[in-house]
């Protein structure tokens, strides 16, 4: 598996749950779709703070899977601004977890990480320009 060469998340938190066993794929592990979700939903939460309106995902580089998730882990999404555009934003997305019900217990480390290209919108679906 990829090793990354950092220890903490980098960024701000923006979303935490638990996995559970309504996300599992057929290995058991969480599936991948509701991974990108919730990096999805908390890229968005950065990238409507800093737009200070609506946005809408335009498009997901790269995302990398680094280690499974389980049943019972705890799930931190951390989020760090990368660039701005005019109406565009783009966010790096790290997803962590902390073991709380399953051995090593207190271990956490990252899982997947990718960067999204959000835009804010307007109230017709239209880009809208914005200032930090």
């Amino acid at each position: 598996m990829l090793q990354l060469t950092y220890q903490k998340p980098r960024g701000k938190i923006v979303l935490r749950t638990l996995a559970t066993p309504a996300c599992t794929n057929v290995n058991g592990n969480i599936c991948g779709g509701w991974i990108m979700s919730q990096m999805d939903i908390g890229g968005a939460i950065l990238a409507k703070e800093i737009s200070k309106g609506q946005v809408v995902t335009l498009k997901i580089n790269q995302m990398i899977f680094i280690k499974p998730i389980n049943v019972g882990d705890l799930v931190s999404c951390y989020a760090q601004l990368v660039n701005t555009g005019n109406s565009s934003i783009t966010i790096n997305v790290e997803m962590w977890i902390k073991k709380i019900t399953s051995k090593p217990i207190g271990i956490k480390y990252c899982t997947t990480k990718s960067t999204f290209i959000f835009v804010a919108i307007n109230s017709l679906g239209k880009p809208r320009k914005y200032t930090c």
